[in-house]
């Protein structure tokens, strides 16, 4: 978690500046640990990367046609 949060710190997504499939696949295990609360205060950069993935069109469009993810706990 230190590490992505460093990674992030710097950049706005993990293979550098500009949205990638890197950041598709580093979603689903940002969004187990968002699930189990260990997504704090501690890490913004990592909070801030989930909300702008949130905020993409094509993440909104998947949920309209898959409905709602839940991750078992």
């Amino acid at each position: 978690m230190r590490y992505m949060e460093s990674v992030l710190s710097k950049r706005t997504c993990f293979a550098g500046d500009e949205f990638a499939a890197a950041d598709i696949r580093m979603n689903f295990p940002l969004e187990g640990t968002q699930a189990r609360g260990v997504l704090g205060a501690d890490h913004p950069s990592l909070k801030a990367f989930m909300e702008r993935i949130h905020a993409r069109p094509g993440y909104r469009r998947a949920l309209d046609r898959g409905g709602p993810h839940t991750l078992l706990q």
